[in-house]
């Protein structure tokens, strides 16, 4: 009957690996939560979750980089 579970323990098994992609991302998340973390602790909530929504309206109007990328496609 042990089949059975080795089965069931190679499907959790692909069920948990991730992908590369998968593996970038949750890096990239693990340092935004530090970055967080530390911009909260010297400056509060509210500078914090500014400083978050202004860099994604930043990146939603295509102006990382630099006012020079304004409207430019990346």
């Amino acid at each position: 009957m042990t089949g059975g579970n080795d089965q069931e323990e190679t499907m959790q098994t692909q069920q948990t690996q991730l992908t590369p992609e998968e593996v970038s991302k949750d890096a990239f998340f693990q340092q935004l939560a530090k970055l967080s973390e530390e911009m909260v602790a010297r400056h509060g909530k509210d500078f914090s979750m500014g400083a978050l929504v202004l860099a994604a309206r930043w990146i939603a109007e295509n102006r990382i980089g630099g006012e020079a990328r304004a409207g430019k496609p990346s």
